[in-house]
């Protein structure tokens, strides 16, 4: 077994150097870390295998293996990815990030959230992100195998912030995302109780008039005299009929419906045209637009002020978005960069980006001040984003009760209408 030799820092603050046998450099930084050392530096001082048995005193004794106990913290760690909901992601970020910002390493960051007693299932996240950062795996990569809610565009942005040196800035931004996404659901949810109040009772209302008061309207006008039915009234009854005798029908195609059409957005192929198409909905379109370049920018301003090239700062701020219909706009902007041209003739050249966008750029790249430039234009984009929701759900509610009170109060004016026809005929 080889013996490896390390310098370590303990608990204590103190340095302190040592030897043991273990398995291989995986199994030894485990050793470390169960006798509570951060290490600093770590190598193999033999290559052959160690003896089983060692004197000690002259007397022989055997020594326990290094991997005949796994220490009790490790047995609950669960097997595989873990599952993680979207405040416990928010509170990993921001944690992690206010760390990294006080001038906190890596590795003994996650170590400290790993001792939290509060943090839940983040203690085992940050233990397996721990682990496999210190096997010389990127934070990017260590966080696609501990955690499958991370997500792309987050693990996308945690390795621009690596490339950039820029980790502890990117991520506070994507915690203040990800914090601005929770708010405007929680928003949501609370402005659409009433309007899904109103839904339901409408849906409530129009199965009463169907199953119950249109076959009594028609059950009179029938037996009237020289009853003749309505125009508005014989369209109504027609439509109970029909749904009456279809419903099942109507309610299978609807179903059917939904399934085909969410294979067909989830099918690779598709997926560029799907987001193509979600950029030109109503409303939905500039929200993700705004947010694009908000996230856009704000991402090349902190690789280009932290030193990276042009070139690559474009290629990572690419790798970040997650709109497949965005990311070929910027392979081209990329491509043409390649060619030579300058930043802002390429965003002209591509034809998919707004003229005070371009303007911005284009400032920067006269003044040398482009990373400033670029935070600007995120600051004016991110009100813009903001404006935009704030329209949303301020048009959410009116837009439910004038759909709602259309519908009832349809139904309402011929039945009545209908039925004072009737009365007038009886007379």
């Amino acid at each position: 077994m080889p013996l490896f030799a390390y310098k370590a820092l303990t608990n204590k603050g103190s340095i302190t150097t040592g030897e043991f046998d273990a398995a291989d450099r995986t199994e030894a930084l485990r050793v470390m870390d169960r006798r509570g050392l951060q290490p600093v530096s770590l190598r193999e001082s033999a290559t052959a295998a160690a003896a089983s048995v060692r004197k000690t005193n002259g007397k022989p004794k055997t020594e326990e293996p290094a991997t005949s106990k796994t220490s009790t913290r490790e047995e609950k760690i669960p097997e595989g990815p873990i599952k993680l909901k979207r405040h416990e992601v928010v509170l990993f970020t921001e944690e992690l990030s206010d760390m990294l910002s006080a001038g906190l390493q890596l590795e003994p960051a996650l170590k400290s959230m790993e001792n939290r007693q509060e943090l839940g299932n983040l203690k085992a996240v940050s233990y397996k992100i721990r682990q496999v950062v210190r096997d010389g795996v990127n934070f990017s990569a260590a966080l696609k195998k501990a955690s499958p809610s991370f997500g792309p565009l987050y693990c996308s942005l945690a390795a621009a912030g690596e490339a950039s040196g820029a980790l502890d800035t990117i991520l506070k931004r994507q915690a203040h995302y990800l914090k601005t996404l929770a708010e405007l659901q929680s928003r949501l949810i609370l402005a659409m109780i009433y309007p899904a109040f109103l839904v339901v009772a409408g849906i409530g209302v129009s199965i009463v008039f169907v199953t119950t008061l249109i076959p009594q309207l028609t059950a009179l006008i029938a037996s009237t005299p020289g009853g003749k039915i309505p125009l508005g009234a014989a369209i109504l009854i027609g439509a109970s009929g029909f749904l009456k005798k279809w419903w099942i029908v109507m309610l299978l195609t609807i179903v059917g419906g939904a399934i085909f059409f969410k294979a067909w957005k989830d099918n690779d192929a598709n997926k560029p045209a799907w987001d193509r198409m979600k950029l030109k909905l109503p409303m939905v379109g500039p929200v993700i637009t705004s947010r694009f370049y908000v996230q856009f920018l704000e991402t090349m301003a902190n690789l280009v002020g932290n030193g990276l090239p042009l070139l690559r700062a474009l290629e990572l701020s690419r790798d970040a978005t997650y709109n497949r219909s965005l990311r070929i706009e910027l392979d081209r902007v990329i491509e043409q960069v390649g060619d030579g041209r300058s930043f802002s003739k390429a965003l002209i050249r591509s034809g998919a980006f707004p003229a005070l966008l371009i303007d911005m750029v284009s400032v920067g790249e006269q003044t040398g001040k482009i990373d400033i430039s670029l935070r600007r234009a995120a600051e004016r984009y991110d009100k813009e984003l903001d404006k935009d929701l704030q329209r949303i759900m301020a048009l959410i509610m009116p837009s439910v009760l004038i759909i709602m009170a259309a519908l009832i109060g349809t139904m309402a004016y011929l039945m009545i209408t209908a039925i004072f026809q009737t009365i007038s005929a009886l007379h």
